[in-house]
């Protein structure tokens, strides 16, 4: 039967800003998203069945209803029915090497994967926008990781615009293992905290996301100003999640003593990464980190940045 395996890379947020509430709940958002090489693989077969089957080599992962890739899928097959009974369900297999709960996307990427998958499966022949518009209905960051690169999204994190690529940098990531924080946590004790700050006029809302267009940063990305983009990465997240796990905001003051480019947490966390210009100083950095900290509950990747989303691996 047919089958395609793809690469789902992860993404890091160079910037996250909160500006206020929407009126569909959601924050509305002003962020700039970079896809990185950390990436988890994915491997779709027709089953010859009317089922949609998840397995994953992490028991961590759920593999029922509740798993995005799972959502993804189904999502087709309610969107496509003539192309769901005659090609049938599918068998999804996930290869985790995104770690769960670190504010790196990996449930977005897979669902992303997977979307891009059954459409090759299905031989529907959507467009990327088409894919797009169709993984909004699943989750804000999913849109971006079909597209991946380097990007500027606004709205509630849906609106993508497309910067240069920053693809020669490198970033080493930290995360504790034992240590996931919950999205809906995050942005929840954020409001909670901070709402008397929000935006909260229609206008001035729209008008304060699309300033980020504007921003000192995007203008060092434009101009591949490398040490002006480390000055000026910015996370608002980090101001709940810090108090709440003091050993994240360690991470991140141990990670700036050896003076990269600029250090930051990933979305809600509770990854923490360094951005560096070579691969040999992410070895070094890496090096030093895990002297500093010999926690073995402390996982340490070193990645390149990467100017792509999901990627077919073979047919």
């Amino acid at each position: 039967m047919q089958s395609y395996s793809l690469l789902a890379p992860a993404k890091i947020n160079l910037y996250l800003e909160i500006i206020g509430d929407r009126p569909d709940g959601y924050h509305e958002l002003a962020m700039i998203l970079q896809s990185i090489a950390l990436a988890d693989r994915i491997d779709l077969r027709a089953n010859g069945t009317d089922q949609i089957r998840v397995h994953c080599d992490d028991p961590q992962v759920p593999a029922d209803d509740s798993n995005l890739a799972y959502r993804a899928a189904a999502l087709m097959a309610t969107q496509f029915p003539d192309a769901y009974n005659r090609y049938g369900g599918v068998d999804i297999t996930l290869h985790k090497h995104i770690p769960m709960g670190a504010g790196l996307a990996g449930g977005s990427t897979d669902a992303a994967a997977v979307l891009v998958g059954v459409d090759l499966l299905w031989k529907l022949g959507l467009t990327q926008t088409e894919i797009q518009e169709l993984a909004a209905q699943l989750g804000s960051d999913i849109p971006f990781c079909v597209t991946g690169g380097t990007a500027i999204a606004t709205g509630r994190g849906e609106k993508l615009a497309p910067l240069p690529s920053l693809d020669r940098l490198h970033a080493v990531l930290a995360k504790y293992h034992s240590i996931g924080v919950s999205t809906a946590w995050a942005y929840k004790t954020y409001r909670q905290q901070f709402h008397d700050s929000y935006v909260t006029d229609p206008s001035t809302l729209l008008d304060r996301s699309r300033r980020v267009h504007a921003r000192a940063i995007v203008e060092a990305i434009m101009q591949h100003d490398n040490h002006c983009i480390g000055q000026l990465l910015h996370n608002d997240l980090e101001r709940v999640v810090f108090p709440a796990y003091p050993s994240v905001a360690h991470l991140k003051q141990t990670l700036m003593q050896f003076y990269p480019l600029g250090v930051m947490m990933s979305g809600s966390g509770s990854t923490v990464f360094a951005l560096v210009e070579t691969a040999e100083q992410a070895y070094h950095l890496q090096q030093q980190l895990r002297q500093a900290i010999s926690d073995p509950d402390l996982g340490i990747w070193t990645t390149q940045l990467i100017a792509h989303g999901v990627q077919l691996m073979h047919s």
